[in-house]
């Protein structure tokens, strides 16, 4: 990795590396004296750098594993016996606090490393082969010395020293592990061990980086949001002694993550990142002032919570493109628009710099970048991607990009009028497919016997919440501890933060689904005793419950699920789904059961019926069903069949699905097609072309009542012509009427019969 040079720092971002005036001003007044002490020592049940006290008496280390401290577990391992009879009979005194084993090579005296013997017998064996180590054993060579014959420096240890250690090889081991600590004080605390408090030795650290660490640590104490165990940190103080530093400020972030660590520079990465902008934002401040001169923004100095989120200009080669991309995700940012949008935005800009600096005479201003210029720019977009997803997204970024530019004046007039993305440059989009579940998988999924398979009960019952209720899984990790209400009739719903919309939501759910969300709630309670705001809380780096389930944690628990129940499609493959397809099934299934499409748009939460209507054109075949099924007469009584099958029956499906939607009567429909004059005006009753269905009776009955006054009154003027045609549509209505009130009346006894 190239590490940068402080003294060539990118402009904008010389103060970043060096320690700037007043920092130690501000430590001193923000380190509290708990945390002034060169040597840290905290309590084994600090909740961040310790943990309850081992389970065996007298022993006050903190436990890791089964109740147990690290040294006291590893001997109960070995010991063959009951963790009950272990910890009633055990001795308080440390395993790293007795004697060591020697090899067992007679007459060797070196500590043991592996199988029971030192290193340099254990490395013979191994290039003889690995053979029986109890025959090898009893044949071993016997080594000369490989120096001085030394005893441990330990008083109670009688084993040889290691090369040119003063220690054997298992204290040396240990001496290295714990950061190399005083060699003195290590061998005082190994013959005479203190209560077993956890400490971290800063001692070897320069004063001002020192200084900086406590205010680190203290941060990290008061926030309580993730354990930092002092055996994990020793390493990380001895890497710091040694990097010639006085300050994190006097070096890039990449500098500091070069740096290699001892234990193979486990949670090194993380934990210097982490302290180096705790420090810089005290120093220097967190918000715009801090940020906007980087050519990397993080998001969390911006009172984004989304810690890794970081937004990147410096693939913009152009510092007056690169400027103007800046002023627009500001912009963009301020305005609520979500990170990940933001981020295509910067990543459309990106590209287009890249194509312009490609070019063999690229612009140096707004005022280049020209109608021709951008329709170049679009013609190699269409090469490239040839209407893929990312292609949308790359217009749509540099179409809002320039709008912007213009729209607020950021160009000083010097974009031409010209130069902009019109709607017919993006590429077309085609028809979505649906992306519900067919209904054998869903039957697959919903077994109880799979679902039992999905072992941590909160996955699974994220899972049944995706499945019912049809919530984003951002929406559902998200969920808060009291997340369920009631209305006044006592019925159950569910209330979660629509994290695309950034509004609050209700959607009903039944009473299973409460009784299991009140389950996750005692279970949330007992892990948090004082209380949490999360159903959902993360299992690690979480102490205080504020830390909701990654999707990514969740997705990963899902596709095992899948993979381990065996979910395959129709075609025996198996199945890959993501969580979002649950919503897509849940609208599907809403609409083909009737529900109106209203509903459904309220129940998931939509903001307009377009998106809704992605599900309700799938109800086609649901609706086709209903009026197949339909008894459909015509003007004189007659049933009326048109044939389900074939092209022809299509054609009259969308025929009728037209006429319903522009020819609609108030008893009825038109079946005459669109395109002709209709020749019977007003007297529909009495055209061949009329159609009706039992929908229509009400309206039928009423016309049937008034069709003798009707007649009487146009006798009585002598119209003997109009009597005589409302006579036929009296007729007519008859057949009508007895038709369709027959055919209810046998489909209400097929329906009871079939009960």
């Amino acid at each position: 990795m190239s590490i940068e040079n402080p003294g060539r720092a990118k402009p904008g971002q010389a103060r970043q590396y060096r320690t700037p005036a007043g920092l130690l001003e501000k430590l001193m007044a923000a380190v509290r004296p708990e945390f002034r002490a060169a040597d840290l020592v905290f309590d084994p049940r600090d909740p961040v750098f310790g943990g309850p006290p081992c389970a065996v008496r007298g022993c006050g280390r903190p436990h890791r594993r089964h109740g147990l401290c690290i040294s006291h577990g590893q001997r109960w391992r070995g010991s063959g016996i009951s963790l009950e009879e272990f910890t009633a009979t055990a001795e308080p005194g440390w395993h790293g606090h007795l004697p060591l084993e020697a090899c067992v090579i007679s007459g060797c005296n070196y500590g043991a490393m592996g199988r029971g013997m030192c290193s340099r017998h254990f490395s013979r064996w191994y290039r003889a082969g690995s053979p029986d180590p109890g025959r090898w054993q009893a044949q071993a060579p016997r080594l000369a010395p490989d120096g001085p014959l030394r005893t441990c420096r330990i008083g109670y240890c009688s084993l040889w020293t290691r090369s040119t250690s003063v220690f054997c090889y298992g204290h040396d081991t240990r001496w290295k592990k714990n950061g190399r600590p005083d060699i003195d004080e290590f061998t005082a605390a190994c013959e005479h061990p203190g209560p077993g408090q956890e400490h971290i030795d800063l001692r070897p650290v320069p004063a001002g980086l020192r200084l900086e660490m406590q205010y680190v640590l203290q941060c990290r104490g008061d926030e309580q949001a993730a354990k930092l165990p002092p055996r994990e940190l020793r390493p990380f103080a001895v890497v710091l002694a040694g990097a010639g530093a006085s300050s994190l400020l006097e070096q890039p972030e990449e500098w500091w993550t070069a740096l290699y660590p001892p234990m193979k520079g486990r949670g090194w990465r993380p934990f210097i990142l982490d302290a180096r902008r705790r420090i810089e934002a005290l120093a220097f401040g967190a918000g715009w002032d801090t940020e906007y001169p980087r050519d990397t923004w993080r998001l969390c100095n911006l009172g984004i919570d989304k810690p890794e989120a970081t937004v990147s200009f410096e693939g913009i080669p152009q510092g007056w493109l690169r400027e103007l991309a800046k002023r627009h995700i500001r912009w963009q940012l301020s305005t609520g628009l979500s990170v990940s949008t933001a981020g295509n935005g910067v990543r459309a800009v990106t590209r287009f710099a890249a194509w312009l600096a490609a070019l063999p005479d690229p612009p140096a201003g707004l005022a280049g970048v020209t109608r021709p210029l951008l329709e170049r720019y679009l013609a190699v977009l269409q090469a490239e991607m040839g209407g893929q997803v990312r292609h949308t997204h790359y217009v749509g970024g540099l179409s809002g990009f320039l709008k912007a530019v213009r729209r607020h004046g950021w160009d000083n007039g010097a974009l031409p009028a010209t130069a902009a993305i019109y709607p017919e440059d993006f590429p077309p989009r085609g028809a979505r497919l649906p992306r519900g579940l067919a209904a054998h998988v869903v039957a697959q999924v919903e077994q109880p016997a799979n679902l039992a398979r999905l072992g941590n009960p909160a996955y699974r019952l994220i899972t049944l919440i995706l499945i019912r209720c049809g919530l984003r899984i951002s929406s559902a990790a998200g969920l808060s501890l009291d997340c369920t209400v009631t209305d006044a009739d006592g019925a159950p719903y569910l209330l979660y933060y629509n994290t695309k919309m950034k509004r609050e939501a209700l959607v009903p759910v039944g009473d299973e689904l409460f009784a299991l969300i009140g389950e996750q709630k005692q279970r949330v309670l007992q892990r948090f005793p004082a209380g949490a705001p999360l159903l959902f809380p993360r299992q690690n780096g979480n102490l205080n419950g504020r830390r909701p389930v990654s999707s990514r944690t969740y997705r990963g628990a899902l596709y095992r699920w899948l993979e381990d129940c065996d979910i395959r499609d129709e075609h025996g493959q198996p199945v890959h789904l993501t969580p979002h397809q649950w919503r897509h099934t849940l609208g599907t299934v809403l609409i083909n059961r009737d529900v109106p499409q209203h509903v459904v748009q309220k129940i998931l939460d939509h903001d307009s019926p377009l998106m809704t209507a992605h599900y309700a054109r799938l109800s086609d075949k649901t609706v086709r069903e209903h009026w197949e099924r339909a008894r459909k007469v015509n003007a004189e009584g007659q049933p009326v069949q048109i044939s389900p099958g074939g092209p022809l029956g299509d054609a009259a499906w969308a025929k009728r699905q037209l006429s319903r939607a522009t020819q609609a009567l108030p008893n009825g429909y038109c079946q005459l097609p669109l395109v002709k004059t209709c020749p019977h005006a007003n007297s529909c009753l009495t055209c061949p072309m009329f159609v009706t269905t039992a929908e229509f009776l009400p309206q039928h009955h009423a016309q049937r009542q008034a069709t003798p006054q009707i007649i009487s009154a146009a006798e009585a003027a002598g119209h003997a012509r109009v009597a005589e045609m409302n006579r036929q549509v009296a007729g007519n209505l008859d057949k009508i009427i007895a038709t369709l009130e027959d055919e209810g009346t046998a489909g209400e006894e097929a329906s009871a019969g079939a009960s």
